[in-house]
């Protein structure tokens, strides 16, 4: 993990539930980073901050296969 991810503040979803089945995220300057929170340490995707835009809206929108 670079070390701006590694003293970044990852934070998960309000409603994520108890057995930690979420994804994480931290902003760090230009970039946000997507870990999985049973696997911190596995590493992490990082996106610019349009494309983690773009993202978020494709989901919200429903466009992917979650």
């Amino acid at each position: 993990m670079s070390a701006e991810f590694a003293a970044g503040i990852w934070r998960k979803s309000s409603r994520s539930n108890a057995e930690q089945a979420c994804v994480e995220v931290a902003r760090v300057p230009h970039v946000v980073g997507i870990r999985d929170s049973k696997n911190p340490d596995g590493g992490h995707l990082a996106f610019g901050r349009a494309a983690f835009g773009g993202l978020l809206a494709r989901v919200k929108a429903g466009d992917l296969d979650l």
